[in-house]
């Protein structure tokens, strides 16, 4: 098991964002977590990533205990991640964006006697080309289009090379195409790398054409957990979530 998360909690202030919520994912799986707006999504996300420290159960990662540990040390035992809002550095173009995720993935950041500038500049240019922004290269990164933004913030989640891919809302905002093209961009790259993905997802459409596991979030629970076919059939999902009559 690769990610295992066991009753995991939180409240703020008596508001409960995340309750008793067991789930996992196996190696080189592609599972997908669901739910309505304030479901529990993103706060899942952080408790796993340990941007959020959890107020009842644990999470494990390759049987390890990470819970509550500092994000950067989640990162570096393989758990990479994108957010709901993009996550970059505006004012530095393409390039540097990916370049410094690099340097600090390969603790080079603070080499004397190399300049930074030298260091890994094919491997950036292989990972831009690999998210399809290798001719935004040298663009102002604040400056690009929603769509190759979140292509750039996978990108920098890349370059920390992760086993477990956790990419919260990748199409938001963009257009049925976007949607399209930019899935087909994450799941070949998921194939050739080898990787597990987790990803929250709004289009259904996308859920249920992609992800081999989905998860349902209701109110900060786990309702419903299964394939596609089976989520789809569950009397509790079609109710509450998909709006439709069992």
């Amino acid at each position: 098991m690769l990610l295992r998360v066991v009753k995991l909690g939180k409240t703020f202030a008596g508001f409960v964002a995340v309750q008793d919520v067991t789930l996992s994912v196996v190696q080189g799986q592609v599972a997908c977590i669901i739910g309505p707006n304030g479901a529990g999504k993103s706060p899942l996300f952080n408790l796993i990533t340990g941007h959020l420290r959890p107020t009842a159960g644990q999470v494990f990662f390759r049987d390890q205990d990470i819970t509550g540990r500092p994000p950067h040390t989640i990162c570096r035992l393989g758990i990479g991640r994108s957010f709901q809002r993009t996550n970059i550095f505006p004012r530095l173009s393409v390039f540097d964006n990916v370049h410094v995720a690099l340097l600090a993935h390969h603790k080079q950041t603070r080499r004397f006697l190399t300049p930074a500038q030298r260091l890994l500049q094919g491997e950036t240019y292989t990972l831009l080309e690999q998210v399809g922004l290798l001719e935004q290269a040298s663009a102002i990164s604040g400056l690009l289009s929603y769509g190759f933004q979140k292509q750039l913030e996978l990108g920098m989640a890349l370059a920390s090379k992760p086993d477990l891919l956790l990419l919260d809302e990748p199409t938001a905002g963009m257009s049925p195409q976007e949607t399209t093209q930019a899935m087909a961009l994450i799941v070949t790259i998921v194939r050739e790398r080898g990787l597990t993905l987790l990803f929250t997802e709004h289009d259904m459409d996308v859920v249920f054409s992609i992800a081999e596991k989905i998860t349902v979030l209701h109110q900060g629970q786990v309702l419903a957990e299964g394939t596609p076919v089976e989520v789809r059939r569950h009397p509790d999902v079609q109710r509450v979530y998909l709006g439709e009559t069992p």
